[in-house]
């Protein structure tokens, strides 16, 4: 007999993540197995290309815990591409993002998991995405500064009324998100396209943690420099989407 379906797919793409890894998985199964928020699920964790010793540690972890699914990049793509290649291997038709450095506290999915519910029956039809929110970062001076300035100028230029699109936690439709224009460092521009695609956008207040084990990957030059072309790239998106509001009103003969 197969397995039920899980309910809510956690994607989490990794890169020389090797001592944070098993410390998240711990808690993501803790998220989901309580009696509050016990529900079927699944992780998909894409390593991209690891030089430690990360894509081990899953492949064992995986043997004895059919609910993580591993998946391997054979060549270094970034975040952005780890996250669609987790979102293409989900199984769940709602998928959850959260970054592999254990800073993103998986104890919120099923709170953002609830409040999607709530709004997708409030807007039928239309795409939602639930966006965390960090309200107390805990992040070097460097990495709070460049993301607050990167936060102001998306803010500024896109319109998407998102006050952190740079937290990893966010929310939506597994068709909803392969629906989206795919581009090297899309993840940054959640909000802004699923907004373009007539789509509903609600950030919540989400935990954030220290980073207790290796290094950040990102700086002032991949956080704000580096994403200015693709900003330009997303207005021009913007202002050239067009959203159908249709319905059927004949069906021909099958005959």
């Amino acid at each position: 007999m197969p397995r039920d379906l899980p309910a809510i797919s956690v994607v989490v793409p990794v890169h020389n993540e090797s001592l944070n890894v098993l410390p998240l998985l711990a808690q993501i199964e803790a998220a989901f197995t309580g009696p509050e928020t016990g529900m079927p699920f699944e992780a998909v964790f894409v390593d991209d290309l690891s030089s430690d010793d990360t894509l081990q540690i899953l492949t064992d972890f995986a043997r004895s815990h059919p609910w993580l699914t591993v998946v391997a990049h054979r060549n270094n793509c970034g975040q952005s591409t780890a996250v669609r290649t987790g979102v293409s291997h989900a199984a769940a038709p709602v998928v959850a993002t959260l970054d592999g450095d254990g800073q993103n506290d998986p104890a919120d999915v099923p709170k953002m998991l609830a409040r999607w519910h709530e709004v997708r029956a409030a807007q039928p039809g239309r795409p939602v995405l639930i966006a965390g929110w960090r309200t107390q970062r805990q992040d070097t001076w460097v990495k709070r500064k460049s993301s607050r300035i990167a936060n102001g100028v998306r803010s500024r230029l896109l319109g998407d009324a998102t006050p952190d699109t740079g937290c990893g936690l966010k929310l939506l439709a597994r068709d909803d998100f392969l629906a989206l224009p795919y581009f090297d460092h899309m993840h940054r521009f959640l909000p802004a396209l699923v907004q373009r695609a007539g789509g509903v956008v609600e950030s919540v207040p989400v935990a954030h943690r220290p980073r207790l084990q290796g290094q950040s990957h990102y700086g002032i030059h991949n956080r704000l420099w580096v994403g200015l072309v693709d900003l330009l790239g997303v207005m021009w998106l913007q202002r050239r989407a067009r959203v159908a509001r249709a319905e059927r009103v004949s069906t021909g003969d099958p005959r």
